[in-house]
């Protein structure tokens, strides 16, 4: 977004909440910086500077505001292919993979050379890798503190400071205030077996859609979804140590935002779950102009997301299992799949009590053991071969990795077709021009039969095509293979 002042200005006079996250708003009088949906009274024009980051305002001097809390703005999405590499970086360091390698390691994993990367980041966010990655430091920390009765100590540390001295230098110097002195006396809501956050969005936001969706592929064990909340249980490594435990994502009535719960047994991995939470919900869309190129389409819910993926492998080996079956038939195969090779967990939700497997723990099984749980011989073959891609390294699902590269290793693996490849792109690697073009809902809802004739007919929505195949299957009271 060129950062225009009159068109900035007039934002922040309106309180647009399409704009929010896509610029700050700086006041040279005050020396603090704000969300252009921020409540307080609107600064006199040539007071305002306007930064692309919360990186870039801190970078020159500013701190952020305490009513509108700038660490609760909604993420970007992008196509462009610098902009895609710099959000890729940006998303990396949200998990906390800078903390953990560096930047040098965050540009051999997206294909690039440190310089390209770090150039399409200043280009994109106005700072640098290093000065983006210590501003989440910091705004994760004011989170924590703002929200949560987390200690002190253990915030630095959840934040991804290596020290806590360091911490509390760098907190009171970028703004003006210890630690301590942001932690709220009490807080009265707060559950101490659990850590809550808000996460905004662009409205509008179809909560129902994406329940629903959710729910009817819901993994038995894995995840739930009753239309009011989302739960899921949740194993992911970070900082070298492998962590578990559960989440809970419902909508919030009275602002554009989603309230997640996330296990207290979570607290050192808070970086990468949240961002795999914005992942899931698709939190960075920008529906206005998602739904500009999709007009009519997108006409009767235009707040309806591309739901992503928290474990890119368990969306893979849905797809796989989802092969040429109904969404029921797949969703059953999953389940008893998760049983046969995931991991035993309590958590507070009846039912949830099983953790999703590893690739590493089905990349050696015997292709016998799959097929007694009811999956074709073909798809057993399939179903080892990507977790053993996965294991070796040779294939990355998140939605950091390259696209092209990542849809022709997953056309190797046998048994993986065109449908399966694009719906894995779609959700795993949160590509929002991905297109299934020969999904049988997909035709049906376009009253099509040749799958040339739907490529051609959704030629014109690019680059949102993921988006125009929700609206589809939207259209159908029962959809196809998804």
């Amino acid at each position: 977004m060129r950062l225009d002042p009159t068109t900035c200005y007039r934002a922040l006079r309106a309180r647009d909440a399409r704009f929010d996250g896509r610029f700050f708003v700086a006041v040279s009088s005050t020396r603090i910086y704000c969300r252009p949906v921020c409540t307080v009274r609107p600064p006199r024009r040539e007071n305002c500077r306007y930064y692309p980051s919360a990186a870039a305002a801190e970078s020159a001097g500013y701190r952020p505001c305490l009513r509108c809390r700038p660490e609760l703005a909604p993420g970007n999405a992008s196509i462009d292919a610098v902009q895609r590499t710099a959000r890729a970086a940006a998303r990396l360091i949200e998990e906390g993979a800078v903390n953990d390698a560096g930047v040098e390691a965050a540009a051999r994993r997206l294909g690039v050379t440190d310089r390209h990367l770090r150039r399409a980041f200043q280009s994109e966010f106005g700072v640098s890798p290093v000065a983006f990655a210590q501003t989440q430091r910091l705004l994760l920390a004011k989170q924590l503190l703002t929200d949560t009765r987390m200690p002190v100590t253990e915030v630095a540390f959840a934040s991804g400071f290596g020290s806590v001295r360091r911490f509390n230098a760098l907190f009171s110097e970028r703004y003006r205030l210890r630690p301590r002195e942001l932690r709220k006396a009490s807080l009265p809501g707060a559950d101490r077996d659990a850590l809550a956050f808000e996460l905004g969005y662009r409205p509008p936001y179809d909560w129902p859609a994406i329940a629903d969706f959710l729910g009817a592929r819901a993994v038995a064990g894995v995840e739930s979804c009753d239309g009011a909340a989302y739960r899921r249980t949740v194993r992911l490594a970070s900082g070298g140590t492998w962590h578990a435990g559960w989440i809970e994502v419902a909508p919030l009535e009275k602002k554009p935002a989603l309230r997640v719960r996330v296990s207290a047994s979570l607290g050192k991995a808070l970086p990468p779950v949240l961002a795999r939470v914005k992942t899931l919900m698709d939190l960075s869309c920008h529906p206005a102009e998602v739904a500009k190129a999709l007009g009519p389409l997108a006409a009767r819910r235009p707040g309806v997301r591309v739901p992503g993926a928290f474990d890119g492998f368990e969306i893979a080996v849905r797809a796989i299992l989802g092969q040429q079956v109904s969404v029921a038939a797949a969703r059953t195969l999953a389940g008893r799949f998760a049983a046969a090779f995931g991991s035993r967990i309590e958590t507070p939700f009846p039912g949830l009590n099983a953790l999703f497997p590893r690739p590493e723990d089905v990349a050696g099984a015997a292709l016998a053991r799959i097929a007694r749980l009811g999956v074709p011989a073909a798809r057993a073959r399939s179903l080892a071969a990507l977790a053993r891609a996965l294991a070796d390294g040779e294939l990355d699902l998140t939605p950091g990795a390259e696209v092209d590269a990542t849809l022709a290793r997953l056309r190797s693996i046998p048994g993986i077709g065109e449908w399966t490849a694009q719906y894995i792109a779609m959700r795993a690697l949160a590509w929002p021009d991905a297109f299934p073009h020969a999904d049988y809902g997909v035709m049906k809802a376009l009253k099509l039969t040749d799958p040339k004739r739907v490529l051609a007919a959704a030629e014109g929505w690019r680059p949102w095509r993921a988006y125009a195949v929700m609206h589809l299957w939207q259209s159908l009271a029962q959809g196809g293979r998804k």
